[in-house]
């Protein structure tokens, strides 16, 4: 028997496009399924004002396909020499919708984000002022951090000082990946959300690692133990408003991914709404999807819910999805979760 859910056209709180070539070749992968999306600002050099964020709006909308319709949500990227002002006025202009917070290094494309906290504090208190959500890389970049470990000290150390210190600033805890971040959000009644992203759900550290090193399951931050997948299974499955859809697709093309230093990044814009509903279904709650995927992420950022939608339609064979995206830049390859999904976009 057939089986279909429909839901409102999701919305994707996550996202890189790059720049140039490769924005062209991965724009439609998003802009086919998802109405808007959060862009990320670390490109090279990174948007760091208002008129950078308005002219890369301007060129994601002129390489967008005829007949697409999708609203890029622009990213102002914070640095120490960030102008509060300029970020007001952005804000204020509808060119901008978040700042994005990258401790220096952490990932990408960050060698400009912030090392020294202190000097950012009016840029937060100007944001809390005036509603401005903040969207935080939530992991330390210290060397003698364990990787694995970087996201739960980001939390004591960075994130909960900050907010304590800046009252009322609304911040978003991007691609979580650990039970710590689950239960910090849960902890926090106001003002907090996170995104968590597909490929999060599906693999843990062994993927990546064991028979073998896989650089296509390679991401920052790293997937973690299968008991922090599971708390994140278990969080956006459940109904709670405070966890959305950001799928941190992050092309890379293959050369990049396959080398001695590998770059991190999982490319899941052509798959995730197909991925998602067999993994909600697995956890017997496909009747949550259009919360996770349509719903929470609008009511945060205080925007209205998509009134288009999208129909998922399971099939008895498995859908067949491209191996590669083909582009200027070269191959990038799309994220394999290892096993078949029935579930297909109409």
């Amino acid at each position: 028997m057939t089986q279909t859910l429909t839901i409102p056209r999701p919305d994707d709180w996550h996202l890189h496009l790059r720049d140039g070539a490769m924005l062209k070749a991965v724009l439609p992968e998003t802009a086919r399924h998802f109405a808007r999306a959060i862009i990320m600002p670390n490109l090279v050099p990174p948007v760091v004002t208002g008129a950078q964020a308005a002219a890369y709006r301007d060129r994601i909308l002129a390489a967008l396909p005829d007949g697409m319709r999708f609203d890029p949500l622009m990213v102002l990227y914070l640095t120490e020499d960030t102008d509060p002002e300029d970020v007001a006025a952005a804000h204020a202009a509808g060119i901008a919708t978040s700042v994005k917070l990258y401790p220096a290094g952490a990932t990408t494309n960050s060698a400009s984000g912030v090392q020294d906290f202190d000097k950012v504090r009016p840029v937060l208190e100007k944001m809390a002022e005036i509603g401005m959500p903040l969207c935080v890389h939530g992991e330390v970049t210290d060397s003698d951090i364990d990787i694995f470990d970087r996201e739960a000290v980001f939390i004591d150390r960075v994130l909960d000082p900050i907010r304590t210190s800046t009252p009322g600033l609304r911040v978003v805890m991007e691609h979580i990946t650990t039970k710590d971040g689950v239960d910090y959000v849960k902890s926090n009644d106001t003002d907090l959300g996170a995104t968590i992203t597909t490929h999060h759900l599906i693999i843990n550290r062994n993927h990546i690692l064991a028979g073998g090193i896989r650089p296509h399951y390679y991401c920052l931050p790293v997937a973690k133990r299968e008991e922090h997948r599971l708390a994140l299974r278990g969080a956006a499955t459940s109904g709670d408003a405070r966890f959305f859809l950001g799928t941190d697709s992050a092309p890379h093309v293959d050369a990049a991914k396959e080398t001695g230093c590998g770059c991190a990044g999982c490319f899941t814009a052509t798959n995730t709404m197909s991925l998602l509903a067999h993994v909600f279904e697995e956890e017997n709650e496909l009747d949550k999807l259009a919360g996770f995927a349509s719903q929470n992420g609008p009511a945060f950022y205080r925007l209205s819910e998509n009134t288009e939608t999208l129909t998922l339609t399971k099939q008895d064979s498995p859908v067949k999805f491209p191996e590669k995206i083909i582009g200027g830049s070269g191959p990038v390859t799309v994220f394999d979760p290892g096993f078949d999904v029935y579930w297909n976009v109409e």
